[in-house]
């Protein structure tokens, strides 16, 4: 395969994952694009925002251009995600072959299925019996086969659920923290005895931004440094201990519309609800050891997360 010599890391998708990403990279010093389908987001210092949309092959191609990195953070809706997605992923696999640009993927632990408390690790069989997972486990298939037939410099980095400044969109986000600080429900799903992986947001950008510094890790998959798990009681407790008052917890045993999570959500997030039944268990320590790179501690990440929520709801109020 050609590669380009351009030092321009493209990251596309500006959700936490990409802001975060795109933050990172320009700290370390790389000139970098952040590419969404509106670059109407909050000014970042040494990153250029472009509008782009990368669903098309003539929107990832510009997109790209010139890139010598591109970090694949794009994400959709559930109900549209098997739809969707694939179609990014022609669009931006193509469009990275012919720029000669090394991928990095962001990804998630789907392609496991149900492990029955196991813990996860890069050897883990990929089992996935949804819909969503298959559809995760196809989409890996070919990013791999992009790089064994050279067609593609590919890796992968898997993530367990997002937790930290700016993200609300996930089960350790904005069903938890506001009703935190102010003393109104928290929402929870299924088992919260069980221990859960949750990965800081900054650690999944350090870790992607170092894959995509480092082609020594290409071509497999890296789970990035992530906490030790802790059930989510012992994460609430925590919480309690930081805003200084009892949470009031509701849990939903089954998927049903509550609080943020509308009926569409929840229908499509329906058959992803066994993550909440059994222990997920996500262990990082073969890329915190070909990396020398550690996770962010648990207290940290909830000392830094409760402090972006406080600011969040103060300026609203």
């Amino acid at each position: 395969m050609a590669h380009t010599d351009s030092n321009l890391h493209v990251v596309l998708g500006s959700g936490p994952a990409g802001t975060a990403l795109a933050t990172e990279l320009a700290r370390r010093g790389h000139p970098v694009r952040l590419v969404d389908r509106t670059a109407t987001g909050r000014a970042i210092t040494g990153v250029d925002r472009m509008k782009g949309d990368v669903s098309t092959r003539e929107g990832a191609a510009a997109a790209l251009q010139g890139a010598g990195v591109v970090y694949h953070c794009v994400n959709v809706a559930y109900h549209l995600q098997l739809d969707v997605m694939p179609r990014i992923q022609r669009a931006v696999v193509g469009a990275v072959e012919e720029a000669g640009a090394r991928l990095v993927v962001l990804d998630t632990l789907y392609p496991y299925g149900a492990t029955h408390g196991d813990a996860m690790t890069e050897d883990t069989p990929w089992r996935a019996t949804s819909l969503k997972g298959r559809m995760r486990a196809e989409l890996d298939e070919k990013y791999l086969a992009a790089h064994r037939e050279g067609r593609a410099s590919v890796v992968l980095g898997r993530s367990a659920d997002f937790v930290g400044p700016e993200v609300m969109n996930s089960t350790l986000g904005a069903a938890v923290f506001p009703g935190a600080l102010t003393g109104d429900e928290v929402l929870t799903l299924g088992d919260i005895d069980l221990p859960h992986s949750y990965t800081d947001i900054r650690a999944v950008a350090a870790g992607l931004a170092t894959l995509g510094e480092s082609p020594r890790g290409d071509g497999r998959v890296w789970h990035l440094p992530t906490a030790p798990a802790l059930t989510t009681r012992e994460v609430l407790g925590m919480i309690e201990e930081r805003v200084g008052r009892p949470l009031k917890v509701v849990t939903l045993d089954e998927p049903r519309p509550f609080g943020p999570f509308d009926q569409v959500f929840m229908d499509a997030y329906a058959e992803m609800f066994y993550q909440h039944t059994e222990p997920q268990i996500m262990l990082s320590g073969a890329f915190e050891a070909a990396f020398s790179a550690s996770p962010i501690a648990m207290a940290d990440t909830l000392d830094d997360t409760v402090g972006w929520y406080r600011s969040l709801l103060a300026h609203h109020a």
